[in-house]
């Protein structure tokens, strides 16, 4: 059974072969920190968040792995146009990981996608950065 830190892996390889122009290079990290002056320039991190474990039946358990996507990007925030493609490409890795089966971890089952926050009003308030957070849960299934 893949652990959590792999299905983060293969959702970063999921997303550098996907269909988003310009091509991304997501990082998978423990933390989406960066220097500010680096954030004049995108940056898609997957972060392996967290794992619940469930009773599936006899001998076995469920495993809910979270992956956070953090994009972000610094703005001028009295342009609310500047941020739009950035919220956009958001909402577009959102929609290419909901429902799709990962090719490097084809056990993982997909099983929702969150979208929260859209915008972190203090990074965008404090930093003049948007970070916005997708929130995908794959689940797995192991003996007890």
């Amino acid at each position: 059974m893949p652990t959590t830190a792999e299905i983060a892996d293969a959702v970063a390889s999921e997303l550098r072969t996907g269909p988003f122009d310009p091509a991304l290079d997501p990082v998978r990290a423990w933390l989406p920190l960066y220097d500010l002056g680096e954030m004049v320039d995108l940056h898609v991190t997957i972060v392996a968040a967290g794992r619940t474990i469930a009773p599936a039946c006899r001998g076995a358990v469920q495993v809910d792995h979270r992956i956070e996507v953090a994009v972000q990007q610094k703005v001028a925030v009295e342009d609310p146009a500047l941020a739009d493609p950035i919220l956009a490409l958001a909402e577009g890795i959102a929609a290419h990981l909901t429902g799709r089966p990962l090719a490097a971890a084809p056990q993982a089952q997909w099983t929702k996608t969150e979208h929260a926050p859209f915008v972190a009003p203090e990074h965008l308030h404090e930093l003049r950065q948007i970070t916005s957070i997708i929130i995908v849960t794959y689940r797995t299934w192991e003996p007890a």
